[in-house]
């Protein structure tokens, strides 16, 4: 038996998963401190966040009381999660980025505005999907988004991989 810092790499990845993921949304968090606020896509992909931490969290917990079967399932479950985190970063990144048309919710190309509309101009804001607010080297937020969550989707498969290795030898 190996005793590597990698040995048992499955729960190790699944746990760098998990710290990933917490630092990701604390920043979306920290982010509006500075002035930057979500729009409707962006409050969309901390969905999985707000979904996939709390079942990877319960995971790591219960590691060892976990019935494999179950733990392959929640693990994979967590995964399907951040696939969609990837997804959405994705496309709201390429909405961002002028490749394809956003929702019209939130892109500005839904129905015309009359005066009566505009009586109320503090009603609500809305902060347009289609505009960058922010991005560092070239890379918007919700491409960053969409890196960490397909990072996240990574660790998360060499965990399980790692886990069928590690029980196909036993």
């Amino acid at each position: 038996m190996s005793t590597s810092l990698f040995a048992p790499l499955d729960k190790k990845s699944a746990a760098l998963a998990f710290v990933l993921a917490l630092l990701t949304i604390a920043g979306a968090w920290t982010s509006q401190l500075f002035g930057l606020v979500p729009c409707e896509l962006c409050l969309e992909q901390r969905m999985a966040y707000y979904w996939g931490l709390p079942i990877l969290g319960l995971i790591l917990l219960i590691w060892n009381r976990l019935p494999l079967p179950v733990w392959y399932i929640a693990m994979a479950i967590v995964g399907a999660i951040f696939v969609w985190s990837t997804f959405m970063g994705g496309y709201h990144a390429g909405v961002e980025y002028g490749f394809w048309p956003g929702p019209t919710a939130c892109t500005g190309t839904g129905e015309t505005t009359t005066f009566d509309a505009l009586s109320n101009l503090n009603a609500a804001h809305l902060v347009p999907c289609d505009q960058v607010q922010f991005s560092f080297l070239g890379i918007t937020l919700a491409g960053y988004n969409a890196i960490i969550s397909a990072m996240c989707v990574a660790l998360i498969g060499i965990s399980m991989l790692a886990q069928y290795r590690h029980n196909r030898t036993a």
